[in-house]
C-alpha cells in the first residue's frame, strides 16, 4: 500500500513506472490513480501510444498489460502537490529510491519537475529524458497531467508523453 488507500501498482521490469508527485485526495477516497473528472493522464497516455485505448481510473490495473506501473513520491494525499513540505521530499526520498531499486524498470517518469528537483537536489530540471538516473533507472520528467496544470494543452501532453513512448518502444 502506498498508503491511506492508494495502492501502488507495480510489478518488477516494467517499461515504465510513472510517479505522480501524491495522490489527489479524490484517488485516495477512490482508491484509484487519477481519478479526478479534469485529471488528463488516462487521455494523454492512450493517445501517446501507451495503451490501446484509455482506461479508466477504477481499471487503473490494466496499466500492467502494457508493461507500465503506477507509484507517487509522496503518500499523503492531499488537494494541491503545492501542499506538501520540502520536508515531506526529504522523509519520502529513501524509501522511494528503494522501491524504484526494487522493481526496476527501464524508465522512471516523473510528473512534474517538483518531485525530481526535491529528490535530486537540482534546482533546474528540464522536461524530458535527464542525464541522471534513479535508483538505477533512466530518468524521464513530464509534464503534470492534473487538469489543474493550465500551462500545457491536452496536445502538449500528449507531444510530451509520446516522446518517452518511443524512448520505450522505438
Amino acid at each position: 500500500m502506498a498508503g491511506e488507500g492508494l495502492e501502488d501498482i507495480l510489478v518488477n521490469e516494467l517499461s515504465v513506472i510513472f510517479c505522480g508527485i501524491n495522490p489527489g485526495l479524490l484517488a485516495a477516497a477512490q482508491g484509484h490513480h487519477f481519478a479526478g473528472r479534469g485529471n488528463r493522464f488516462w487521455r494523454t497516455l492512450h493517445l501517446a501510444g501507451f495503451t490501446p485505448e484509455e482506461l479508466r481510473p477504477e481499471h487503473d490495473r490494466r496499466i500492467l498489460d502494457y508493461h507500465c506501473g503506477l507509484t507517487a513520491v509522496v503518500d499523503r494525499p492531499t488537494a494541491r502537490a503545492d501542499q506538501l513540505s520540502m520536508d515531506e521530499f526529504n522523509a519520502a526520498a529513501a524509501n522511494f529510491e528503494q522501491k524504484i531499486r526494487r522493481y526496476a524498470p527501464g524508465f522512471v517518469a516523473f510528473l512534474g519537475k517538483a518531485a525530481f528537483a526535491a529528490l535530486s537536489g537540482q534546482r533546474e530540471v528540464q522536461w524530458g529524458r535527464q542525464d541522471s538516473t534513479f535508483g538505477g533507472a533512466a530518468v524521464w520528467v513530464l509534464p503534470n497531467p492534473s487538469g489543474r496544470n493550465l500551462a500545457f494543452t491536452q496536445e502538449q501532453l500528449v507531444t510530451a508523453y509520446r516522446a518517452l513512448r518511443l524512448a520505450v518502444r522505438p
